[in-house]
């Protein structure tokens, strides 16, 4: 019997990545060395049942303190009415005593909603409409949850994802300011530890942390985010398995890679985690938390041979390479092995060194450090143009490259000189295979850990 590993080689050598579409000698191949990976791969079924396990975790929560804050408020939901939206508002219903509204597009369906709770329609890129809700709800907190967030979508509806996660966050955040509001708390994603990105999704959501940090240090209102990595409750991965399985008109199963593993977390964690921020709160500073301890990631592989074994579906796996969206080789001075094991891993080396207390044990905190950066807020103003006057992909991508770039720049000069020294250090060793990106990353941590050879 062939191993795992030889099934897999056999695999690529028969369907070599990077295909649009197989042809049906090579589906049927496919089909049968499938069903031997099936056979050989040990443990899968496990991996499964430990993935759907996740739905039931849940954070502890300082209920005193809890109950402290939402008693008798005002509480607004922007995007109450998605998954963990939804959650949330489950959450804040047995615990606000006050007045409990969401508002979204209106588009999204499958979700609870909670008798007493009041439900708006407004598109957060609307800024007369969200200036217009929060003077007529008068908010005395605000959750940030309205986001597009799927990484491969979000390359084909660039406009949509740049100006919703983009410059949506920047409407709210600022109408909130203005509007005197006194606390908003934001959802970002553990993609946003990504120095810089081309990806889009990624992108939009550094850039989101951005703008929040530069309203929360210009204002009087305090401003905090939740990381989130992948949400087992509206996985996209999972519910994209289960369809390949079930339809085996779809061609096959395309895993960017069989060697991908990827954290989960739960809706209800993460909605748990957003009332942790509220608490993790400092005038003047943006911080940002995100859940200590992950568990081990879950194997993608696994987690789709047991879909296949499960439903007894003859849908064949194909290894298709990375979809663009997707980064296939993270940046190598992403973590620093002096830190990268005593915080949550939704943390990149200058952020575990900015780590501040938590309101909770389960919790990593850490401070948001950004230089300010004239550049970047000219770039912001002309990302919103290029969005006012095209939806051209290529057009709105170059605007939010170039604001990223101003980013890293931003977050680079307010960096620790260690940190640069010692991530510098780290990524030199891989100079040789570096893509273009990552060099021009390293280049810039380089001119910022030693000035004077700049």
């Amino acid at each position: 019997m062939e191993t795992v590993s030889e099934i897999i080689a056999s695999m690529k050598a028969a369907a070599p990545a990077g295909q649009a579409r197989l042809d049906d000698a090579t589906l049927c191949q496919l089909r049968d060395l499938t069903q031997s990976l099936i056979a050989a791969k040990r443990g899968a079924a496990e991996e499964h049942a430990r993935f759907l396990s996740i739905a039931e975790r849940g954070l502890c929560l300082p209920e005193a303190d809890l109950a402290d804050r939402l008693r008798d408020a005002t509480v607004l939901v922007t995007g109450g009415t998605g998954c963990i939206g939804s959650t949330l508002m489950a959450q804040l219903a047995v615990r606000c005593t006050g007045r409990l509204v969401s508002v979204s597009r209106g588009v999204t369906k499958g979700y609870p909603r909670h008798d007493g709770a009041e439900y708006r329609h407004a598109d957060v890129r609307d800024r007369v409409a969200i200036e217009a809700l929060i003077g007529d709800v008068k908010p005395d907190l605000i959750f940030h949850v309205a986001a597009q967030r799927d990484p491969g979508l979000a390359e084909v509806e660039v406009h949509r994802t740049v100006s919703t996660n983009v410059l949506g966050t920047r409407s709210v955040l600022s109408a909130a300011a203005e509007a005197g509001v006194p606390q908003v708390v934001c959802a970002s994603t553990g993609k946003a530890l990504r120095p810089f990105s081309p990806d889009m999704y990624t992108a939009s959501k550094r850039a989101a942390e951005w703008v929040a940090t530069g309203i929360a240090t210009g204002s009087e209102m305090l401003c905090t985010a939740g990381r989130f990595t992948h949400v087992l409750d509206n996985s996209i991965i999972y519910q994209r398995l289960e369809h390949w399985a079930e339809d085996a008109d779809q061609g096959a199963i395309r895993l960017h890679s069989p060697e991908i593993a990827f954290y989960v977390q739960s809706a209800l964690e993460s909605a748990q985690l957003l009332l942790l921020a509220c608490l993790g709160s400092q005038r003047g500073e943006f911080r940002v938390h995100a859940i200590s301890d992950l568990g081990w990631p879950v194997s993608l592989l696994d987690l789709a041979l047991a879909v296949l074994a499960r439903s007894g579906s003859g849908t064949p796996i194909y290894v298709s390479g990375y979809d663009r969206g997707y980064e296939e080789i993270p940046f190598p001075g992403l973590y620093d092995p002096l830190t990268a094991g005593d915080v949550s891993p939704l943390l990149n080396a200058f952020e575990a060194r900015a780590a501040v207390d938590s309101p909770c044990p389960m919790v990593d905190a850490f401070r948001v450090d950004m230089a300010p950066e004239p550049r970047a807020g000219k770039l912001l103003n002309a990302l919103a143009e290029v969005c006012d006057r095209t939806q051209d992909p290529a057009a709105v991508r170059g605007a939010l490259n170039e604001l990223s770039w101003a980013v890293l720049d931003a977050s680079l000069r307010a960096a620790p000189q260690q940190a640069l020294t010692r991530a510098a250090a780290m990524a030199q060793r891989h100079s040789s295979t570096l893509g273009a990106d990552h060099r021009r990353i390293l280049e810039a941590i380089q001119d910022h850990a030693d000035p004077a050879a700049s």
